[in-house]
This record gives C-alpha cells, structure tokens and sequence, in this order.
C-alpha cells in the first residue's frame, strides 16, 4: 500500500442530523458516491470490509482527549486471499487465527466457511450513499445507508487535523453527539438496538433531564424524565450574575445527568440554557465551565426559541388540533407565552416574570401577611401586562416546574407520576387553596406537603401566585396541564423522525 497519512474522524449515526443538516443545505455539495460493500463484524473488531473487490482493512490507532478517532488503513488485498491475509483478517476482527491459515479463499468461500449464520463473523451487506462537503477546511460526509436492509444515515468529519475536525464538529452543532465507528454503528442498527437520545433543560431554579427512545413506528418513549432544583439564578436579580454556589450545583447535577446517559448508551446529548443564562453578565463563562467539568455543551436559547419548543411539546402531547389555544410556561427566571389558532402560531414571547426573583424580593420562601402576598399579586399581575385584552382562549395549557408541582400536591402523590400530571385540570379554587397552604407555612413546613418536591419549598408560593395571575388575566376558570415542557420539544425538534 502507498503510505498514507492517518486521519482523524468523527462520526455518528441516527436519522436527522439536527441544525447540522440545514448548515449543510447552504453549503455547494462537492462529489456524490454510491458503492456496495460488506462489512465483516465481530464483538471487538475493527473496520474491516470488502469494497471494490478488496478485502479493505482499518484499525483504530489511537482516541484522543476530545473522543476522536485516528484510524490508518492497514491492508487492503485482493481475492482470492493469501494465508496472510487471512491471517490480519482475523487478527483484526480479534479472532483466533486458523491454524494453519488456509489460503486461496474467493469471497463467497470466505463468508460461507466464516462469516455462517451463527458464525464468528458476521457479513452485513450495505449500500452507501455519500455526499461530501468541505466544514472549514475538513471533509464532511452525509450519507445515507443501507444495512441488511435497514436505513440509517451517517454524518463524518474527518481531517489529519484533529483540532480542525473538532472545530467543524462544534460549527455543525454536534457536539453533544456521540463518536461512533461503522462497526459499532452497523453493529447496532442490525441488532435493533434502542435510538435513544437525552436532553437537558438548564433553567434558573431547576434543570430537567430527559431521554427518550424511538420505536421503529417513530413513536417516542420515556426512559428517564427528572429534574433537580439547583437554583441557578440564586442572587441572580440582585448581583446581575450566576454566583460560584449556583454554579457548582449545576455542574454536579449536569455532570451526573451526562453520565446518566451514557449508561444508557443515548446517541446524542442536546442541552439548551433559558432566562437565568441569557440574564446573567457572567452567562458565557458558566457556559464555559459547565462544558470543561461535564464535557455538555448548553446552546444558551432565545425567550422565543423556548415558547416555540414548549408548544411543539403542549400541542402534540394533549393533542391540541383545533380551536385557540394559549400555552405558557412559568420557570424560576422567567415566563413564555404563545398565543395560536389551529396549526398556526400567531405570537409568542417571553417576559421576565419567575418564580426565583419574586420569592426573593417578598420574601415567599416564608410565611408571610396577606398583605405582603398581595403586594407579591400585584407586583407580577404589572409584570405580566403584556397578557392583559388578550382575547379569552378556547384552551389553555401550563407547564414547568411550578404547575406540575401544583398537579403532584392535588392529587396527593407521594411518589411524581407523569401520567396522571399530564391531562391534568387545574382551576382557581384549587390554585387558591393551594396559595393559602404556602403563604402560611415556610419552606421547611411546606416540605412535608404530599406532593411537594421539597427543593422547591422556597420558590411554589411564587410560582403558584403566577399561575392565579396567568388564570385571572386570560379570564379562564382552569387549564389543563402539560407534563411535556421544553424538553420534549426539544427532542421531537432536534431528534424526531
């Protein structure tokens, strides 16, 4: 073989790509490639594969800090195959070598003594489609495969430049995806194993994990939904910054969350940042040091961008078709509204208005007066003006932290059960009720409310008197409540089939 110099690359498999595919789209596409080939698979081999009539070889050399993978071609021999090259065949598939290594094989005798059904070697037969572009000086390939008869898609960066790929890997927005080889890529996509993928929701008083898993029908399934309060935005209205405190609760929670999914072997991990993040001056450099503690990269995401993924997630779990609809959602730093009719979005936006900073400027984690818990009410109901003459809706749905706590307290739950939140109907008389148990125990006696996350003692007074604002300003008696928040629009949008 003529020498070559080795590359590094990174690859990974699912069916859609994300915000990847769309910065591809306005790139000039240069060669398109077609080729049938056979991957021979083993439980710890290499790349090993039949192209062109050669039995095609590549081992991996080398993983670098950042997860990239050097492989360098190693043997590439024609048929029939002579007793070496049997030999570094099996070698690299990590199996024991005949003794003595026959020679003179064709291909088809080849798989027929080795590669058997029930063999050591499996023989996976696979079309590939390439279409290769250039991300900032490296060569990235979309392709989309054909295995046994199952389709994926593969997207690659590859470079003798490490830094370079890695670079281009963070241009495409695909850090939060795993490096995967053909081998194991192919490997499980013929053995049917789960597509999971996981999303985080940093928000400024909790942040929710999430991974899913996609059946072969497209249709979504939990396999992990929580959330740990770890106040982000603590001081946040007062000092203007994310405080070191703050900062380190978020790095643990994000740290195990990170570690959670790749337990659970998810594909992709998609983690966005709300109001806490876009409010504080110090947001990037948290952004930062999440990302050099965790290895999880959080896309700090417009109040907009939020309302727009929360009612992706509103509509398609209540299934919401007709008539008006208005979703919000309230959060620890702020709140977000959207405002449709049938299919159609008409306005959204989001208001500074949380739970966290209006618990800190009355004092809410205590008991308090009712005088102070109606100079709270008035506080916010000016806060939330940009809601007042809205025409009353058909329907209207809530979510975040606050309302499903709310939910978890109504019916009693000692253990949270997503299923009985989600479809849930909440009225004012129950909001009130629920007003009046907060406002007169403090954190420590809310704590033993059934229900209640007892992190979230401090800030459910404030959340529950948004939610009686939201109510009394859209002149609704009760909302039906969502369980599916941002998260899940987060990953129909960025993983959905």
């Amino acid at each position: 073989m003529a020498e070559i110099t080795p590359r590094w690359e990174w690859r990974s498999f699912g069916l859609r790509f994300g915000a990847a595919e769309a910065r591809l789209a306005r790139l000039t596409p240069g060669s398109v490639q077609e080729s049938d080939e056979i991957y021979l698979l083993s439980a710890a081999g290499e790349n090993v594969k039949v192209r062109d009539g050669l039995m095609d070889i590549k081992v991996l050399r080398e993983v670098n800090a950042d997860g990239l993978e050097q492989w360098t071609p190693i043997m590439k021999a024609g048929f029939p195959l002579q007793a070496t090259d049997v030999a570094k065949v099996f070698e690299a598939l990590r199996l024991p070598i005949p003794a003595p290594a026959p020679a003179g094989y064709t291909l088809d005798a080849f798989i027929a003594q080795f590669a058997a059904p029930g063999g050591p070697i499996r023989a996976v037969k696979v079309h590939k489609r390439r279409t290769r572009f250039t991300v900032g000086g490296c060569m990235a390939e979309l392709s989309e495969v054909v295995a046994d008869g199952k389709p994926t898609r593969t997207l690659a960066v590859e470079s003798e430049d490490a830094a370079g790929v890695m670079r281009a890997v963070r241009e495409l927005g695909l850090c939060g995806y795993t490096n995967t080889s053909y081998p194991l890529g192919l490997a499980s996509l013929i053995d049917g194993a789960a597509e999971r993928y996981a999303v985080i929701d940093t928000g400024t008083n909790s942040i929710k994990f999430h991974i899913g898993e996609r059946d072969a029908g497209g249709k979504w399934h939990t396999v992990v939904d929580r959330a740990e309060v770890t106040r982000l935005g603590e001081g946040l209205a007062d000092q203007g910054v994310i405080i070191d405190a703050a900062l380190q609760r978020a790095i643990a929670a994000i740290a195990g969350m990170a570690d959670e999914a790749k337990r659970h072997g998810v594909r992709a991990i998609a983690a966005v940042g709300t109001a806490g993040l876009r409010i504080a001056s110090n947001g990037n450099e948290v952004v930062e040091a999440i990302r050099a503690r965790t290895g999880v990269h959080i896309e700090v995401i417009s109040g907009d961008e939020e309302t727009r993924l929360a009612y992706l997630a509103a509509k398609a779990g209540l299934r919401l078709n007709q008539g008006s609809l208005v979703v919000f959602d309230t959060g620890g730093g702020s709140s977000q509204f959207t405002f449709g009719h049938d299919a159609v979005v008409e306005d959204r936006f989001s208001v500074d208005v949380g739970a966290v900073r209006f618990t800190e400027r009355f004092g809410l984690d205590r008991a308090v007066s009712p005088e102070v818990l109606r100079a709270a009410m008035a506080a916010i109901a000016a806060d939330l003006s940009r809601i007042d003459r809205r025409p009353v809706p058909d329907a209207l749905v809530g979510m975040g932290g606050a309302v499903t706590n709310l939910t978890a307290v109504m019916h009693r739950l000692t253990r949270y059960d997503p299923e009985v939140v989600q479809g849930s109907v909440l009225d004012r008389a129950e909001i009130d009720r629920q007003i009046e148990l907060f406002r007169s125990r403090d954190a420590d006696a809310r704590r033993a409310i059934v229900g209640l996350q007892p992190k979230r003692a401090e800030v459910i007074l404030a959340g529950a008197c948004i939610v009686r604002t939201v109510m009394e300003k859209l002149g609704k008696q009760s909302f039906t409540v969502s369980d599916r928040g941002l998260r899940h629009g987060l990953l129909a949008e960025r993983f959905g089939a």
